[in-house]
């Protein structure tokens, strides 16, 4: 059952299922496609960044804001809960005047990271989010940013589609890698000086 991720019909059915795509979208970690524009604003720290100081809500928010229906109910959102409690599921959290605006969430399993959902209450609260959390992945080692389904607005990031038996490929191996998502802090502090080194890396390989 590895690498496959549960779904619900509904956030008030209470049954979920689990999917296994033919195909799978990933996100490039080191190369991560950031714009000009959007380099220029992460570069302002538009938001304060915290890693798991508000999960429950940051779940919550994924499945409520902005949407009309959601593959989340209740049942995968307490599975997520108890995961989390267990220092497996993680998220990424924007703040802005103390008010929780943007978020993303997923699973970490040895090297690789199962993105499961993002939110965004103001303009690029989710996409600060994303990038913070792939400065973090890479300055902790992980190899894989599975994306599930790719869409348009993935698209942007790099992120593209490989076949499910190259996915599985990669994951068994980097599955088996010893690395901790949280070998370092999660204040704002600590985000920002990750995000500058992931930063100044790639522009020292180009």
């Amino acid at each position: 059952m590895l690498g496959m991720f549960p779904m619900s019909e509904s956030r008030t059915n209470k049954k979920f299922f689990f999917v296994d795509p033919e195909f799978r979208a990933v996100i490039p970690i080191f190369n991560f496609h950031i714009s000009k524009s959007f380099l220029r604003l992460a570069k302002k720290r538009p938001f304060n960044i915290t890693l798991n100081k508000a999960f429950p809500d940051v779940i919550e928010s994924c499945a409520t804001i902005n949407r009309t229906e959601t593959w989340i109910n209740k049942e995968i959102e307490s599975l997520f809960i108890s995961l989390h409690e267990m220092r497996q599921a993680h998220s990424v959290e924007c703040w802005q005047d103390n008010q929780l605006v943007g978020g993303i969430y997923g699973l970490a399993i040895g090297g690789v990271f199962f993105a499961e959902s993002m939110f965004s209450r103001v303009p690029n609260g989710s996409k600060i989010a994303l990038l913070n959390l792939v400065a973090r992945l890479w300055k902790t080692g992980f190899k894989i940013l599975d994306v599930q389904f790719l869409n348009n607005h993935l698209l942007q990031f790099g992120a593209h589609e490989i076949s499910k038996s190259e996915f599985q490929t990669n994951l068994q191996k980097a599955i088996q890698l010893k690395v901790d998502i949280l070998s370092f802090g999660g204040t704002d502090d600590d985000f920002s000086d990750c995000l500058s080194t992931f930063l100044q890396a790639r522009m020292e390989i180009s």
